[in-house]
């Protein structure tokens, strides 16, 4: 089938099925409630062969590789700098490990005829027989043949047309932030990590801007009751947590009023009984999401690579969403399963964290925690599908 598509957001999961939906022919739209574009954000990996035969099939992967940082190795400090301990590139990284935005500069770039509109956002969907009425907080209403809902963990889209949020999104314990500071020109191409129990403070070096660095904060918090958005309100939890804390961490902390790429959000996973509603597919986090699982990235081109396929191949969509979800749920379970990884970069308890220090800082316990943490879920047979 070929017609009118609104995708809800435009991190990864949302340009990756505009890209490949409008190279089949669809007519997309996408909107994202950010004003522009992000410029920022975490690195990303791709591991395994689901991700880089889709990578490929999609045009990009050369590209990409071509862009690729080679991984950097992670050096846990105590409070005077002094190293505990390292863990080498492949803890963190992938196959192919690159900064976010490389990869979302390429999706855009290539996206041709696909329409964005940032600083806008959906309020209400009315499903009729032939299409989607779809209101927005400032476009006026418009009708699309189908809707997809790309728009991460806390999805309007599933507000709208699924259920709550709080019957979707399990908290986990621990709350995530990221920011932009400049570099003072002391920080090599190492990952530099501090812990105090039930926190991590982490700096580095921007890997394509020799001025800027960028800090990471993960601690535990029995609430995630920061209104989004709210930078203040995040700047005093943040103050709150890693009161008192050494190393680097008050400049870090001086600098986030003043970040212009800020990342605020709590450790949580997606769970939702169906992907699917008449007209309306949910996608990526919205669907599945499971924060810091470090396979997020990888997980979302390849479901958008399926659902796009499946939406090619058949004039129905409902059989399209349906053969859609049963490729890519076992998958998404997956990647979804074990403990989350938080619980070992900020252990709550001080003999919690001795004791990873212990395990971690021995070459026989880092062998057998990478063996054990390590390998990319298994994805589907795309061959064979």
């Amino acid at each position: 089938m070929a017609g009118t598509v609104l995708i809800s957001g435009a991190s990864v999961a949302g340009p990756a099925a505009a890209f490949l939906l409008a190279r089949a022919g669809f007519d997309v739209t996408v909107v994202e409630i950010a004003p522009r574009r992000r410029t920022g954000g975490y690195a990303i990996d791709f591991s395994g062969p689901a991700h880089l035969t889709v990578l490929d099939r999609m045009g990009l992967l050369d590209d990409l590789r071509a862009r690729a940082t080679g991984g950097r190795t992670s050096r846990f400090v105590d409070e005077t700098g002094r190293t505990l301990f390292t863990l080498p590139p492949e803890f963190t990284g992938g196959d192919l490990e690159l900064p976010r935005a490389e990869l979302s500069e390429l999706l855009h770039g290539r996206g041709g005829t696909v329409g964005y509109r940032y600083g806008d956002t959906v309020t209400a969907l009315q499903e009729s027989p032939d299409g989607v009425r779809v209101s927005f907080r400032q476009a006026p209403t418009q009708r699309f043949d189908l809707v997809i809902g790309a728009d991460g963990m806390h999805s309007v889209v599933r507000g709208l047309a699924f259920a709550p949020e709080p019957e979707c999104v399990t908290y986990l314990g621990y709350q995530v932030a990221g920011w932009d500071l400049p570099h003072t020109g002391d920080l090599g191409r190492e990952i530099l990590l501090h812990n105090r129990p039930g926190t991590l403070a982490g700096l580095s070096a921007d890997v394509r801007d020799p001025a800027r660095a960028d800090a990471y904060a993960l601690f535990a918090d029995p609430s995630p009751d920061v209104p989004r958005g709210d930078r203040e309100a995040q700047h005093r939890r943040l103050g709150q947590r890693y009161a008192g804390q050494g190393w680097r961490v008050p400049e870090m902390l001086a600098a986030f009023p003043g970040a212009t790429d800020v990342y605020f959000d709590q450790v949580a996973r997606v769970a939702v009984p169906r992907w699917s509603a008449g007209r309306i597919v949910l996608l990526g986090d919205a669907a599945c999401g499971a924060t810091l699982s470090g396979t997020g990235t990888g997980l979302a081109v390849v479901a958008a690579y399926v659902l796009a396929r499946e939406l090619a191949r058949t004039p129905d969509h409902r059989r399209a969403f349906e053969r859609y979800e049963r490729i890519i749920r076992p998958y998404a379970d997956r990647c979804q399963g074990g403990a989350s990884p938080a619980e070992m970069l900020a252990p709550a308890g001080r003999m919690r964290l001795r004791l990873r220090d212990l395990v971690l800082g021995n070459p026989l316990g880092r062998a057998l925690a990478l063996r054990s943490s390590g390998k990319a879920a298994a994805g589907p047979d795309l061959d064979r599908l």
